[in-house]
């Protein structure tokens, strides 16, 4: 049997701790002012990146808000970018975020990246190269190591899928022309564009990439499957090196 008092003591001890819960995860905002319920009543565009992964890490710790979290953690990284290119151990070591929170906010932006790179099969057409730059700029901009990527077109220009064949040093000297071709083929693609980035943000062909370019052109020729162009991801945007003058087979 509980002594009087008990059951009132822990009725209140519950009440402090549930209002210490509610400070933390920014509570003492007004409700209409709190992240999850301007989510509801005006969408997710008008929630700042600070309130948006305020929302998804939900309640905050002890000292700590999700809110504060996030602004500090978007701080740290200088915005969304670095944000979404830093390692979970770099997230851990923000205040208020530890490791299933660097998980959550890892697992949303892999999501949104999947979002850019799902296409809609048969309904994208390419009839210029900003075509492909302006759907891969998102994708390949900002990656921390090179990739090359070959997409894969009909006789109609419409896209049939997009394949990444190499991840690391994109070089002439270690990328293998048949693995270019090997889906296109199987595909019965009829043209190809390559698409690789340079983490450096500088998008000024090396001689390395203008070697593959020309080996990959010769290859397509044997095979009856035209390159079209390769672009240069960098940053917040691409080059054609068609548009640059390199000899290709016809326009885009």
């Amino acid at each position: 049997m509980d002594r009087p008092g008990t059951k009132c003591r822990t009725v209140e001890g519950r009440a402090r701790r549930h209002a210490t819960a509610e400070r933390a995860a920014g509570g003492h905002m007004p409700l209409h002012e709190r992240p999850r319920e301007r989510l509801a009543s005006h969408g997710p565009a008008a929630l700042s990146a600070a309130e948006l992964i305020g929302v998804l890490w939900g309640s905050g710790t002890r000292g700590h808000t999700a809110l504060d979290a996030a602004s500090d953690a978007l701080q740290r990284h200088e915005g969304l970018i670095g944000l979404a290119r830093a390692a979970d151990v770099e997230l851990e070591a923000v205040p208020g975020v530890g490791p299933v929170r660097a998980a959550q906010l890892s697992a949303a932006f892999e999501l949104g990246r999947r979002v850019v790179t799902d296409w809609p099969q048969g309904r994208w057409t390419v009839r210029a190269p900003r075509d492909v730059g302006e759907r891969l700029v998102p994708q390949m901009g900002y990656l921390e190591r090179e990739e090359l990527r070959v997409v894969l077109l009909n006789t109609r220009n419409a896209v049939l899928r997009q394949v990444t064949v190499y991840q690391g040093n994109v070089s002439s000297s270690l990328v293998r022309i048949g693995e270019l071709f090997r889906d296109a083929v199987r595909l019965s693609a009829t043209g190809v564009i390559l698409v690789h980035n340079h983490p450096s943000g500088d998008s000024t062909p090396s001689p390395d990439d203008l070697r593959l370019t020309a080996e990959a052109l010769a290859a397509g020729r044997l095979l009856d499957i035209q390159l079209l162009d390769h672009l240069i991801v960098a940053g917040d945007g691409f080059i054609s090196l068609r548009d640059r003058g390199v000899a290709f087979d016809r326009t885009v």
